[in-house]
């Protein structure tokens, strides 16, 4: 029969300690990521939107291209801004 050391049995419990909250850790990893995936999935879902109203992004592009073109029309008609 081997004889076992208290050194050898202290580095036996200090790797199964560290083996077991390494799988936890591995298992937290996985399911966070796994949550992280779902609300990324979740999140590309187009909203409903009505189509007969513009998305808030283009009125604003509208309203910039609109105050552009009265400004080039002043500039032609020869009116100072």
């Amino acid at each position: 029969m081997a004889f076992i050391t208290p050194d050898f049995t202290a580095a036996a419990v200090a790797l199964t300690a560290l083996t077991i909250i390494s799988l936890v850790a591995l298992r937290g990893w996985r399911d966070w990521i796994q949550l992280k995936r779902e609300e990324l999935a979740a999140g590309h879902a187009a909203p409903a939107q009505d189509p007969g109203i513009p998305h808030a992004g283009s009125r604003i592009e509208i309203a910039d291209l609109k105050e552009r073109l009265r400004k080039l029309e002043a500039i032609a008609a020869g009116v100072d801004l």
